[in-house]
């Protein structure tokens, strides 16, 4: 449940930091005449996220056994390959997403209210569909039959939401490089448990061979309906009797892929966004006097 939680959490959180921003700019601008087409893009961008989610689940009971684990394990793939390019990026833009997402607003504002909605709805929506993904991927995988993975999901989703709020109000004051370093470190070990069980379902599916060949099996010391074994599935999509492939394949995403992500970048803003923040505090200036 903690992993998908930790889900819910970072991509909410993502999406609502992104809300804040367009939100409070036009306020502060002088431009709340504005918030509607953005309001409309993020509902309309919540609205896509949710069918496409929906399709997913529903959509994947219609098929045959092996072709819901044949589309299940690639749309695992694909997730993690999103949540993997996503984690990446926010890591070395979350210090200069106001000043991006301001100069998109501004060119939106000079191009009219059809602008505003489609940069709303491309701001969230990006996000939106990449939670949806992922966590119908996560939920997958560590779905025992009970609502605990979607409960925890759900619960990130809402503290993401409050902790946006409370960011917008400025009763909160959030570093967010260090909190989507960490947070990212912690979701790419999620994502290597997802690409794993996505592997098993490959497997399943007849596509990937080497279903027999098990790298590992600890069922009797760590049982999946324990509560060390639940703890451990829910967190790590552990499982008990992986195969061969599956280990391989998880080391081989999760050992150079975190030390990539937790190896020093370089810091200090690139000439275009030392620009775009410059103009951005001269606007305020402007605004405020």
């Amino acid at each position: 449940m903690f992993g998908n939680y930790l889900i819910g959490l970072r991509e909410g959180l993502e999406a609502s930091l992104v809300v804040c921003i367009l939100i409070a700019y036009l306020v502060k601008t002088g431009r709340k005449d504005a918030l509607k087409p953005i309001w409309i893009g993020i509902g309309v961008a919540v609205g896509v996220a949710l069918a496409f989610g929906a399709g997913l689940e529903f959509g994947s009971q219609e098929l045959t056994f092996e072709a819901q684990e044949a589309l299940g394990g690639s749309l695992s793939v694909l997730a993690v390959g999103l949540v993997t390019w996503m984690v990446f990026w926010m890591r070395r833009t979350a210090r200069h997403l106001k000043a991006e997402l301001h100069g998109k607003l501004d060119a939106a504002l000079q191009m009219g209210t059809g602008a505003l909605v489609a940069t709303a709805f491309l701001a969230v929506g990006r996000e939106g569909l990449e939670t949806a993904l992922f966590v119908w991927a996560s939920v997958r995988a560590s779905s025992d039959g009970s609502y605990g993975p979607l409960v925890g999901v759900v619960l990130g989703l809402l503290t993401a939401v409050l902790l946006g709020w409370l960011f917008y109000r400025g009763a909160l004051k959030i570093n967010l490089a260090k909190f989507f370093t960490w947070t990212g470190g912690m979701l790419v070990v999620v994502a290597a448990g997802v690409l794993a069980y996505g592997v098993h379902d490959l497997q399943e599916a007849n596509f990937l061979g080497g279903l027999a060949d098990k790298a590992f099996d600890v069922s009797a010391t760590i049982p999946p309906d324990s509560w060390y074994g639940t703890l451990l599935k829910g967190v790590f999509n552990f499982q008990p009797d992986p195969t061969v492939l599956q280990v391989t394949v998880w080391a081989l995403y999760l050992v150079p892929t975190l030390a990539l992500f937790l190896a020093p970048i370089g810091s200090g803003p690139s000439a275009r966004v030392k620009k775009q923040k410059a103009t951005d505090e001269k606007a305020e200036a402007e605004a405020s006097a």
